[in-house]
């Protein structure tokens, strides 16, 4: 018997062990809990209950199970709730930053989930520093996709991070 509630779809996981690292973790569950609601039409707070209670943690199991065994829940929390409450100014935020005709609509709904986490990172507050946001969602882009999403990744992050964060790349 599974201890994941019902009904509750596979989640992506990432092909890179996070092990050790809690922030690193609290993001891969932002975005696989962003991906859960976007994808179910699920309320945020609905899918965080069913995270905090049955996906992260040390009794979780791995990432090949959609799990996160260690995270930093209030992170985590703090992610999620933004991307909610913030959804529609984030996707325009992102949609600012993607070229030609490519709309946050057409992307990946991981790769959706992902950017619109590190839009709210980058449009929260100063901390962590601008390059700490792109390196993390960097190295999760690399744990989910082979191809070429996170080089397309990395050009939004960075140009997100330009606008958002200026000052901190005149240094």
């Amino acid at each position: 018997m599974s201890d994941t509630p019902k009904g509750a779809p596979k989640k992506p996981a990432p092909k890179q062990n996070m092990a050790g690292r809690p922030r690193t973790g609290s993001r891969v569950a932002a975005i696989q809990a962003l991906f859960q609601s976007d994808i179910n039409g699920e309320a945020a707070e609905t899918v965080l209950d069913q995270f905090i209670r049955y996906r992260i943690g040390p009794d979780a199991g791995g990432f090949e199970d959609g799990r996160v065994p260690q995270a930093d829940v209030p992170l985590f929390t703090k992610v999620v709730r933004g991307v909610a409450t913030q959804g529609d100014s984030l996707d325009a935020i992102l949609q600012g930053h993607l070229q030609g005709e490519w709309t946050v609509a057409r992307l990946d709904p991981v790769l959706r989930a992902l950017l619109r986490a590190a839009a709210y990172e980058l449009s929260a507050g100063s901390e962590p520093p601008a390059r700490v946001v792109i390196n993390e969602y960097m190295d999760i882009a690399h744990g989910f996709f082979s191809g070429e999403e996170p080089r397309f990744a990395n050009g939004v992050l960075d140009a997100m991070a330009r606008s958002l964060r200026a000052p901190e790349f005149q240094k």
